[in-house]
């Protein structure tokens, strides 16, 4: 799960990263930050299907909602330090 929720977060990020006019909001930095979590999971994967073999593919329910949670946090605290990085930025330069 925290593989599949990060890579729809670079997917989405992406997409509005490539059809965005101009780049004050910097949307790059957060696609680069998902982008670097999702090869995190991925790697992660990868190794747990070579220790695991089939068993990863069915998962106790507990452990894919403790997964979710995971995930969720990740794209959360991915979105906390890239709003941080705008108000220092001041990509508006309100003020």
């Amino acid at each position: 799960m925290t593989l599949l929720i990060s890579i729809f977060a670079t997917i989405i990020a992406t997409i509005k990263w490539y059809t965005a006019k101009d780049n004050r909001m910097q949307i790059g930095t957060l696609v680069l930050m998902y982008l670097g979590a999702s090869l995190m999971w991925l790697v992660d994967a990868v190794f747990e299907y070579v220790e695991m073999g089939e068993a990863y593919f069915t998962p106790a329910p507990m452990d894919m909602l403790n997964d979710a949670f995971l995930g969720l946090s990740v794209v959360a605290l991915g979105l906390v330090i890239w709003i941080v990085r705008l108000i220092i930025k001041q990509p508006k330069k309100i003020g």
